[in-house]
């Protein structure tokens, strides 16, 4: 009896493996600072209510985690295809009306990640020399999330998009 291939050792299992790791560790980093966000949070509460002293970086910092945490899950959520998708009615077309659906939602995502990525960076060099309020960093730590978020999706949605491909290719043959 043949061995079935491992899927590990077909060649384009490790840019597989480098790019689920790259969204699990985007997924990481959201849960890090959704923790540190919660305890700022609890922070907040006992300085108010208990010290009767507001700690005044914690609105600040927690719109800055915010959009952290979001960015950081949609790229993930691109590349785990677990992001809100309404997809019933293209996996219920037949093969070329799906194929041409999935081409479109890709050409897309690829178009806003790309064009997130660009006008992101443009924030960011626009507002290096402006300090956030309260916490005294630059601003363009706010864009910065825009530009790792833009660059992940076109890196995730070509990923995707080369192996619908290959997948098709394959089962073609």
């Amino acid at each position: 009896m043949d061995k079935v291939p491992d899927s590990a050792a077909t060649p384009d299992a490790l840019p597989d493996r480098v790019l689920d790791g790259l969204a699990r560790l985007c997924l990481i980093v959201a849960g890090v600072l959704l923790v540190f966000l919660i305890f700022s949070f609890g922070w907040l509460v006992f300085g108010r209510y208990v010290l009767n002293d507001t700690p005044t970086w914690i609105e600040q910092s927690s719109l800055l985690i915010v959009v952290y945490i979001t960015c950081l899950g949609a790229g993930a959520g691109v590349r785990f295809n677990s992001h809100l998708s309404i997809d019933f009615l293209r996996e219920g077309a037949p093969r070329i009306p799906r194929v041409i659906m999935h081409a479109i939602s890709d050409g897309f995502v690829l178009l806003f990640g790309g064009f997130m990525a660009w006008q992101g960076w443009l924030m960011m060099l626009s507002n290096a020399g402006r300090p956030i309020p309260m916490i005294g960093i630059s601003e363009s730590w706010r864009a910065a999330p825009l530009v790792a978020c833009g660059v992940l999706l076109v890196i995730f949605t070509c990923a995707n998009l080369i192996q619908r491909i290959t997948r098709t290719g394959r089962a073609g043959s």
